[in-house]
């Protein structure tokens, strides 16, 4: 093997270390400091999309989640409108977890 094929491939060597060191502390960086996209940081979101509902063609509803108080809004082409905001989201668990759990008919007034 020559001088010059030894040399060759210690700088592949070296180049493929120090770009993979970069990326390495690229990604270190992006994880401290929270950007989005990655992984880690630890710390609980505080706004959520709890649900979704077409309405129409062009309306839509979001049942949006923020800080334990969900929020109810109408999205359009004019723009977003609050329908309704400040809803414990406690009470409106408790209030679908009653309906999924009651019968839609009793079976008395089924026959």
């Amino acid at each position: 093997m020559r001088s010059m094929d030894v040399l060759d491939l210690g700088r592949y060597f070296a180049s493929l270390l120090l770009v993979g060191g970069l990326l390495g502390g690229a990604w270190l960086a992006a994880r401290r400091f929270g950007v989005p996209g990655v992984m880690g940081g630890g710390s609980q979101k505080r706004l959520s999309v709890v649900e979704t509902l077409m309405i129409g063609p062009r309306h839509k509803l979001f049942l949006l989640r923020r800080d334990g108080v969900e929020h109810l809004l109408l999205v359009g082409p004019q723009g977003a409108d609050v329908v309704e905001n400040g809803i414990p989201a406690a009470l409106l668990q408790e209030h679908t977890q009653s309906l999924q759990t009651q019968p839609l008919m009793s079976p008395e007034s089924a026959v």
